[in-house]
């Protein structure tokens, strides 16, 4: 599969299936973008056949010397041959494995406390309430939670914890608590705990502040951009904003951190769609951890985005892919979640196509011990997967998690971002289409664009 775009004055083809990128001049796009819509699934032998080459001359005519066009055509041969381009699908033998995987959780989700000093008007989580009751989790359930991780971790060494809510500072003590009871487990156990902690900043201060930059491996900071923007979405239960408030407590944190193992993360709506605006807002404030995610709202809520505001966010994303070239060049570089790929690396095979982990790898844990698949399933009982007390009683949903992928999803199979994304979220897609084997098709448009972003960023400044 091949996936042929113009960004921002650059002509790139990526190979979906190796990950190869190939920027090119006009003439060499034209030539492969015909070679695709003659056949898809080319082969060095298909392409070197000689009616491969009537078929090129016939559909380019006298746009390009037959010189050229043959020039091109032997280097796409060459790059067949390598594996770089009209790659074959290997990832789909590999499904099977996939699914039979043994569920080893290595991550965590603590909802620390489902209460919250803010009243967030995009909350999923019903200002902290989660479709249930306000609550404080224990240091008792929290430890057993660490246990059952512990447990249930297999040969896996490094462990995840984020304390969520909510908002997590309202449990402080019990936070602190569990740090210390993990950091006691780490060498009784020879494992080796990653905390990290969500929060909206109203409570931070030195003492916090101090805790957090010795013991959390990364910190969530929480706020949308823009004062006006931040506090129309974002007020206290008062209506009062809390741009004022917190602003100064996240600059301090996130330089006391050298600007690192940090991120500071906002939501946009339909009521800011100029959103790279806010990102730069972020970086002009001195941030250079920075991610603005969209907003996932019922079709009825007033800020949810719709279809027809995506173009609009098309043109913001190319826009922020502009200035960010421009701002990496000068010096004053900072980077943004959504365009962060590696074309090099990557993740391994299983991450590649079935994400995130929930429900296998990763686990939510309310404050009174129920295990859900993630964050935002927590309080859809047909997702209750047990307990900290039991285990997990139904592995059932377990089984259902695992078996998902880009290959179970139809919109996936033909989509040429479907190994940067593996598939999306799979709570959105049961938001929309009552079924974790769907996409959000909004959702996906974005990240579709976000992936070209990424990858006319890397081609840009490897241009220097």
């Amino acid at each position: 599969m091949i996936h042929l775009y113009q960004n921002n004055g650059y002509n790139i083809v990526l190979d979906v299936n190796s990950g190869s990128v190939h920027v090119v001049d006009k003439a060499a796009y034209d030539v492969i973008g015909a070679l695709e819509r003659q056949n898809e699934f080319h082969t060095p032998d298909t392409l070197k056949d000689p009616q491969t080459a009537a078929y090129l001359s016939e559909e380019l005519g006298d746009t390009y010397s037959e010189e050229d066009v043959r020039d091109i055509l032997e280097a796409v041969i060459e790059l067949a041959e390598q594996g770089r381009l009209f790659a074959r699908d290997v990832y789909e033998d590999y499904i099977d494995e996939v699914k039979q995987r043994k569920t080893v959780v290595k991550a965590l989700c603590l909802h620390i406390a489902h209460d919250c000093n803010l009243a967030c008007r995009y909350c999923f989580a019903e200002e902290g309430e989660y479709h249930g009751r306000r609550a404080l989790m224990t240091f008792e359930i929290g430890r057993k939670a660490l246990d059952f991780l512990i447990a249930n971790s297999g040969n896996r060494r490094n462990l995840e914890v984020d304390f969520f809510g909510g908002e997590p500072l309202m449990n402080w003590q019990t936070v602190k608590d569990l740090v210390a009871y993990g950091r006691e487990q780490e060498k009784i156990h020879d494992k080796h705990f990653r905390f990290t902690l969500t929060t909206n900043g109203v409570l931070l201060n030195e003492e916090v502040q101090e805790f957090l930059n010795r013991e959390m491996d990364n910190v969530v900071l929480s706020l949308d951009g823009r004062k006006e923007v931040n506090d129309r979405m974002r007020p206290f239960r008062n209506g009062k904003g809390s741009y004022d408030l917190i602003v100064p407590k996240f600059q301090k944190l996130a330089e006391s951190r050298n600007q690192q193992k940090y991120y500071i993360r906002g939501t946009f709506t339909r009521e800011n769609l100029d959103f790279s605006n806010d990102v730069l807002h972020f970086a002009d404030l001195g941030f250079e951890q920075i991610s603005i995610e969209p907003v996932v709202g019922e079709d009825t809520d007033p800020y949810s985005i719709r279809k027809e505001d995506l173009p609009k966010i098309f043109e913001e994303y190319d826009r922020l892919a502009r200035i960010m070239v421009d701002r990496e060049k000068s010096g004053r570089g900072f980077t943004f979640f959504h365009f962060m790929i590696d074309l090099e690396g990557g993740p391994c095979v299983s991450k590649r196509l079935s994400g995130c982990g929930s429900g296998t790898e990763y686990l939510a844990v309310t404050p009174w011990g129920d295990l859900y698949p993630c964050h935002q399933f927590v309080g859809q009982e047909e997702f209750l997967m047990g307990n900290v007390d039991e285990g997990i009683t139904r592995p059932e949903i377990a089984d259902e998690f695992r078996a998902c992928s880009v290959y179970s999803k139809e919109s996936c199979r033909r989509c040429f971002a479907k190994f940067y994304c593996s598939g999306g979220c799979m709570a959105n897609a049961y938001k929309f289409h009552h079924t974790i084997n769907d996409t959000y098709e909004v959702s996906c448009e974005m990240e579709r664009k976000r992936v070209e972003c990424a990858i006319m960023i890397k081609a840009a400044l490897a241009d220097r």
